[in-house]
Parts: C-alpha cells; structure tokens; sequence
C-alpha cells in the first residue's frame, strides 16, 4: 500500500460532514419505512385479487375496515391476514411522515439542490437523496464518473486494459441507483421527451431495462445543475 500511495494511485474515499451524516441516516431509515409500506400494501393487493378478482387502489386499502372485508372475502383466516396488513400500514404511514419532517426541519439545503428540484421526474425526497449521496461535485472529474458512481453506467471489470467480466454490480452508491431510477420512472410518464426514448427501448427489452435506460440522462442533468448551478434543461438530458 505504500508503494500504491507513492505512485499516487491509491483510491481516496469520501466521508459526507458530520451533520449531513446524521440525517443521511434518518433519510435511508424512511426508505425502509416505505419499502415496506409498499410491500404489505402488495400483498394486500394480491389477497384481494386471489380471492375476489378486484384490484384495489391504495387509497382504497387505507380506507378498508374489518366489516367491508368480512363482506367481500369469503374466509374468516382471510380477513385476518388482511387486517394483519392494514394494522400495519397504520403504524408505517404516521412514521414515514414523521421521518420526512425531520429531514426538511433538519437539512440545510445547499445551492445545488434549488437546481435539482427542476429537474423533471424530482421531487423532495429524491432531490435530497441525490444531494447528500453525492456530496460535493469537485470530487468528479467528468459528468461519466459521476454517472458511475450512481450506477447508471454499463458494469464492466477490466485489467490491464481487458475486459475480464460484467458482473460489477456493487460498484456505485445504491441510493443514487434508486433515486435515478425513480426520476427516470417519472420523468417517462410526465416529461414529453421522455416517453419517447422510454418507449422505444420498452419495445425491444423487459420494462426494468427501458427504465434504466432513462436512468442515465437524469444523472446527467443532476450532474450538470449540480456542478454549474443551472436550471435542468431538456437539451441537457436528451441532446
């Protein structure tokens, strides 16, 4: 490691200021929080539609009591699984608002984040994600190495100038993948450039890969906000 370090060719890591670590952590805590709202809220749905053929909204989940289901579902043990489920989305609902109040009370949002926010497909929580995972962008030589670093890059392994495999799936920061993805996500259903390049990719490989192929020119746009403090621009994300 010595001679790494003489050669200067010893990676450096990074560590985020101490206060931002904190509610980085609050941040992450909610995402599970939410992960798994949405899993039991799945799983209602998919009781629901086992045994009675109806798809139901989230809206209509929270609003469910014990006596709509006993009228619906035809088994007793049904209705407790199910209400197993409901009592648990009372607790995780309250929680994740609460741990959302405590990021907005709790953060100090820098320039950079005012620019992230007009970034089509970004909201709050995703801009706050992406500001704290990424930190400061002078660390970045170029818009790529921070598209790698939020794993909306081609994974590749090479040495010595050779590829020597594909499967470097953990190199990145996770929360930025999420983040990137979900912006992707909506930026495909409202953004009117978008869909087109969503759709176009959706027609010739599985949903999750056109999704990801969207990825990129979000972080793209977040790159360039972030670095030069500028409104997103379409051309910046699409060309």
């Amino acid at each position: 490691m010595a001679q790494v370090l003489r050669l200067g060719v010893l990676p450096a890591g990074y560590l985020s200021p101490k206060a931002a670590r904190a509610v980085r952590e609050v941040l992450r805590k909610r995402a599970h929080v939410v992960r798994q709202h949405t899993a039991h809220v799945l799983s209602v749905q998919n009781i629901m539609a086992r045994h009675t053929g109806l798809r139901c909204s989230v809206k209509h989940i929270h609003a469910c009591t014990k006596h709509d289901l006993e009228g619906v579902l035809p088994e007793a043990n049904q209705v407790l699984a199910v209400t197993s489920r409901l009592a648990l989305l009372d607790c995780l609902s309250p929680q994740s608002k609460t741990l959302e109040q405590a990021v907005t009370t709790y953060l100090q949002h820098p320039p950079a984040y005012e620019q992230l926010v007009t970034v089509d497909g970004i909201g709050t929580i995703v801009a706050q994600t992406i500001g704290l995972a990424t930190g400061a962008m002078s660390r970045f030589p170029t818009v790529g190495n921070s598209a790698a670093y939020g794993r909306c890059v081609k994974r590749t392994k090479i040495s010595n100038g050779t590829r020597t495999g594909q499967g470097n799936v953990k190199n990145g920061h996770p929360s930025l993948e999420w983040a990137y993805t979900e912006a992707a996500q909506c930026a495909s259903r409202f953004n009117p450039t978008g869909p087109r390049l969503y759709q176009r990719k959706h027609a010739t490989s599985h949903l999750r890969v056109a999704r990801k192929a969207v990825a990129p020119t979000r972080s793209r746009a977040c790159s360039d906000s972030m670095r030069d403090l500028v409104p997103f621009e379409v051309h910046t994300a699409f060309g």
